[in-house]
C-alpha cells in the first residue's frame, strides 16, 4: 500500500533556523537540554493540505499527529515532551520564550513552516496576520502533553524535562535532518 506524502524541500534547499533562548524568570526555554527552537523554512510545499501533512508524519513515524487548531495566545510550555508544529494554513507572529523576555524570538510563520519545539521552551500566537492560522500538532510517538506557564508550582514539572529524551530520528526527513545535528 502507498503511503500519501506531502510534498516536501528536499534537505539541501531547505532553510532552517535555530534558536537557543534562555532562561526566564520560571519558564526553562532551552536552558534545561540545550536543544534549540528548530525553524524549517518552507518544509512543506504550499500545496500540502492538514491531511498531507498528518499523512505524512505518520508514515515517518516518528511524531504522531494530535490535532489541528492555531497556537494559544497564552504563552505556555510542554514539561513531558517535545512537539512539532507544522502551519496547515495562515501566516502569523508567534513568540517564543515568554513576551517580556529580552531573547525572546518573534518569527513570522507561514504555511509550509515547520517548527520542532523543545520541552520547557514557552511558545503563543501574538498575531493571526491574515485569519485562519493552523496547525498540525504533534508529538512523540508514546508521549502525551502537559499545559505549564512559568509559574510557582510547576517546578517539580520543571525537573522532568532534563531526563527526556531527544528525536532518533528526524520527525520530517527520518533518517537525516536538521534534528539529528543538535
Amino acid at each position: 500500500m502507498a503511503t500519501s506524502k506531502a510534498p516536501l524541500t528536499s534537505l539541501r534547499d531547505l532553510r532552517v533556523s535555530s534558536h537557543q533562548i534562555p532562561a526566564f524568570e520560571l519558564i526553562p526555554n532551552t536552558s534545561i537540554q540545550k536543544k534549540p527552537l528548530l525553524i524549517y523554512h518552507s518544509a512543506f510545499h504550499s500545496s500540502a493540505s492538514a491531511s498531507a501533512i498528518e499523512s505524512h508524519l505518520s508514515a515517518v513515524g516518528v511524531v504522531s499527529p494530535e490535532w489541528r487548531y492555531t497556537m494559544y495566545s497564552q504563552s505556555h510550555f510542554h514539561s513531558t515532551t517535545h512537539e512539532v508544529l507544522c502551519v496547515a494554513s495562515g501566516k502569523a507572529r508567534l513568540c517564543f520564550g515568554g513576551e517580556e523576555n529580552p531573547k525572546r524570538v518573534e518569527p513570522v510563520l507561514e504555511k509550509g513552516d515547520v517548527m520542532v519545539v523543545p520541552a520547557g521552551l514557552s511558545h503563543r500566537l501574538l498575531e493571526d496576520i491574515n485569519g485562519g492560522f493552523n496547525m498540525v500538532g504533534s508529538y512523540p510517538m508514546g508521549k502525551s502533553w502537559d499545559m505549564c506557564y512559568g509559574r510557582e508550582g510547576e517546578e517539580e514539572k520543571v525537573k522532568g524535562i532534563g531526563s527526556l529524551g531527544w528525536f532518533e530520528r528526524d520527525p520530517i526527513y527520518g533518517d537525516e535532518g536538521p534534528s539529528l545535528h543538535v
